[in-house]
């Protein structure tokens, strides 16, 4: 009798160890649970900013002491500069436009850079041009771009021969597509000769490109046809009647 009361005894007492190991289980990832809760409680009620150093202006002030203003800050400032400038008078603009220029010449993130040139598309000084020459220089592809689009939205003289001499001389496809694309927004005939330069390259989005911006700047509608278009380029003041024709037949069909 003893015996079997012993050997219940035992099974019980092993039901109880595994049950008391799941509902420990569960406890503890309960517990855990809790305690980071309760210790994320606990530290936002004692002050976020203590183990947020990016929320604690104190810190942040540190930071920008030590290492001096984010990209994100500097981009801020020159816009909040630019809107006083652009309501001052003209040698305060120069002034403004000039340091610019200065900035720059030392700043090593492209992303301030293009923000530069943008900022610097809205003034007609002489550093402001310069800003926007240099960019196509820049050794970053995407400040090269800004300066492409620069010129597209200052237009002038300079923007022709300026977009024309990058498109010769830039190896990178996008830069290329860029000068082609603006050189037709600007709708200049003196872009023809550069776009019928363009027709004979190799690569067929530079070809479709350059026909693109050939019919906004010609004003005409030869269709997509780059022969017909290198044809019309060996001279463009010629008023052949096959390109009336060929541009009758186009608006009818």
């Amino acid at each position: 009798m003893n015996m079997r009361v012993f050997d219940s005894s035992q099974r019980l007492f092993s039901s109880a160890q595994t049950l008391g190991s799941s509902a420990l289980s569960a406890l503890s990832a309960l517990s855990i649970h809790r305690i980071v809760v309760y210790f994320m409680l606990s530290v936002c009620a004692s002050g976020c900013s203590s183990w947020i150093p990016w929320t604690d202006p104190g810190k942040l002030a540190k930071q920008t002491e030590k290492y001096g203003p984010t990209a994100d800050q500097r981009i801020r400032t020159l816009h909040e500069q630019s809107k006083v400038a652009a309501a001052a008078d003209g040698d305060k603009q120069a002034a403004f436009t000039a340091d610019l220029a200065k900035s720059i010449v030392v700043e090593h993130d492209p992303r301030v850079r293009c923000e530069i040139i943008s900022i610097a598309t809205k003034f007609n000084t002489p550093s402001a041009l310069g800003i926007c020459e240099g960019g196509l220089e820049d050794p970053e592809m995407s400040v090269r771009l800004s300066a492409c689009d620069s010129w597209g939205e200052r237009g002038g003289e300079d923007a022709v021969p300026l977009l024309g001499e990058r498109f010769l001389k830039d190896a990178e496809l996008d830069v290329r597509l860029s000068t082609i694309r603006t050189l037709g927004s600007l709708r200049d005939k003196a872009a023809i000769p550069t776009l019928a330069k363009a027709l004979e390259d190799p690569d067929p989005a530079v070809q479709y490109r350059a026909v693109a911006s050939l019919k906004q700047v010609s004003g005409r509608d030869l269709g997509d046809d780059v022969n017909a278009w290198r044809e019309w380029a060996l001279d463009p003041t010629s008023s052949s009647a096959a390109w009336s024709i060929t541009e009758t037949f186009r608006k009818i069909f």
